[in-house]
């Protein structure tokens, strides 16, 4: 069998014993499994966190045959029509009830899709299942949050250090494997740069090493620079869908002083006659930002003007 190469995938936990979870969410979870049945499920909370990783498990613990379509790449109405009635009316081969995981189900069309999902939910009940993952339950409609058991991926205070600390070994085991030098504070400061986002903290350390062939503290100034080298290559292609998915991978920028960062960093790739917008625009939502309800929203709204209004190098 081929590995994956990708190290957040050939890594993925495949039961629920291995997912890190906070101890009321694995005992949910954990329920089901001894009931041998799931309900129709929401799972809710930042990427990054193990969502879509916890579903599989779940589903994989009861021997279950699963599906899975992304929102964010497959969303149009007809796609998910025609696969989702193609795989759920049809007899499983084990003769196990069949799921649905629709990863980043906040991204489907609010005014068309998720309706159409309410449908399907309601037509296929009886030989299938459905797990929604999204980043915020507010973007689903509420025929579909009353349709399904709402579970919420948030990580309680005083068990913070346990999560982490589980994290850490684990990835102190993928690096073993994968036999990588590291240093035990560079990985220990990783972590809490991306706390609880395990999905990007194992994917900048596949991109690190494979540049150094080791993880030490240069992977935290490094790993800054080119999610924004990233950004600028996705402003000057105008690329409003792949822009709105970047704010939603490195939302937790935000809270390490995005706006400034993004102004320091865009300033050499200005032209000069534009670098007077880009202080006022910036200014202008560094300033909402301490007042607004969604974060993410009011920094995809600031990139929205940046890529439209001003000229690139």
């Amino acid at each position: 069998m081929i590995e994956n190469p990708i190290w957040s995938e050939q890594f993925r936990p495949t039961n629920l014993d291995d997912c890190i979870l906070p101890e009321d969410i694995y005992k949910t979870f954990k329920s089901f499994v001894d009931k041998k049945e799931i309900p129709n499920l929401i799972l809710t909370g930042q990427s990054g966190i193990g969502k879509t990783t916890a579903a599989k498990a779940l589903i994989n613990d009861l021997n279950g045959d699963s599906y899975i379509i992304n929102g964010s790449l497959n969303g149009n109405i007809d796609t998910l029509r025609n696969d989702i009635k193609n795989y759920a009316s049809a007899v499983s081969f084990s003769g196990k009830r069949k799921y649905v995981i629709l990863d980043e189900a906040d991204y489907l069309n609010a005014n068309s899709t998720q309706p159409a999902l309410r449908n399907f939910i309601e037509e296929y009940s009886i030989n299938c299942g459905f797990i929604l993952t999204c980043n915020y339950i507010n973007r689903i409609i509420p025929a579909l949050q009353s349709r399904t058991s709402i579970v919420e991926f948030k990580i309680p205070a005083k068990e913070k250090p346990t999560i982490a600390e589980k994290m850490f070994k684990r990835i102190q085991n993928i690096l073993f494997v994968k036999e990588i030098e590291y240093d035990d504070k560079a990985l220990a400061q990783l972590i809490i740069k991306y706390f609880p986002d395990f999905r990007r903290t194992i994917n900048e350390l596949q991109r690190y090493s494979a540049t150094t062939g080791k993880i030490d503290i240069g992977i935290l100034a490094q790993t800054t620079n080119e999610q924004f080298e990233e950004l600028v290559k996705i402003l000057k292609t105008k690329n409003f869908p792949t822009m709105r998915k970047w704010v939603g991978e490195n939302f937790q920028l935000e809270n390490a002083g995005f706006f400034t960062n993004l102004f320091e960093y865009l300033y050499k790739h200005i032209k000069k006659d534009f670098i007077p917008q880009l202080v006022v625009t910036i200014a202008e939502y560094d300033y909402k930002s301490a007042f607004v309800q969604d974060k993410e929203i009011n920094i995809i709204a600031c990139l929205t003007i940046i890529m439209s209004e001003c000229e690139f190098i």
